[in-house]
């Protein structure tokens, strides 16, 4: 259903990227924002999937500034080691740029919604706080809670946390939830990674299928 595309940054880099079309008129865009992963084949399905139900659905591979194409659907400790040693080498002050390019492919289907998982649901909070154009952003179990807790939201925003996920301690989801009231912050009986299918010892399906049409609902009402 998808393919691969190049974006232009506004300072001229270039990157890769995952678009797909839905059948007929879309009724809005979508920029998906990936795992540490790249854009490998659970996160294309994932924008496949928003595709299916409607959407002009776009994801930037935001580590190409660090290792142009760098892509795995290995989730081992190997893995961890070398994200472990892209993030040394990450700038998080470029990443706007990247998703402002995603933002204007997605821009021709109307108002534009962000969504993304782990490092891409904190990178929904932070497009959030900025707004770039934005209608609506529903993050995924973002982590690092204490560096975007002061950030307030300049759209309307929803998260998605598993109240099981060791890397993201419940008292922090709580101070959150204290910080931004209006934020509908939802927890699910499930680990991190809990929406990855690809990751069965992280997947959680009733949890996953509760949480997308919980961003499925909040789309239609915040894009139409």
């Amino acid at each position: 259903m998808g393919e691969f595309i190049k974006l232009t940054a506004s300072d001229g880099f270039t990157l890769n990227a995952y678009k797909a079309s839905p059948k007929g008129t879309p009724k809005a865009g979508v920029v998906l924002i990936q795992e540490v992963f790249g854009l490998n084949r659970w996160i294309r399905s994932e924008v496949d999937r928003y595709a299916a139900e409607g959407y002009l659905a776009v994801c930037p591979a935001t580590f190409d500034r660090v290792e142009p194409g760098y892509v795995t659907d290995d989730y081992g400790q190997q893995t961890f080691a070398k994200v472990g040693e892209l993030m040394k080498a990450f700038k998080p002050e470029l990443v706007p740029l990247d998703v402002a390019a995603a933002i204007a492919e997605a821009r021709p289907a109307g108002k534009v919604g962000i969504t993304g998982y782990c490092f891409g649901g904190r990178i929904c909070w932070n497009a959030a706080t900025l707004g770039m154009g934005l209608s609506a952003a529903s993050g995924y179990y973002g982590g690092n809670v204490p560096s975007y807790i002061d950030q307030d939201p300049q759209i309307p925003l929803e998260m998605h946390y598993g109240d099981k996920d060791t890397g993201i301690p419940l008292d922090q989801i709580e101070a959150l939830r204290q910080r931004h009231p209006n934020v509908p912050i939802y927890l699910y009986p499930a680990v991190h990674g809990f929406c990855n299918a690809d990751r069965p010892q992280n997947y959680d399906a009733a949890s996953a299928h509760k949480a997308n049409a919980r961003t499925l609902a909040f789309f239609e009402k915040h894009l139409a």
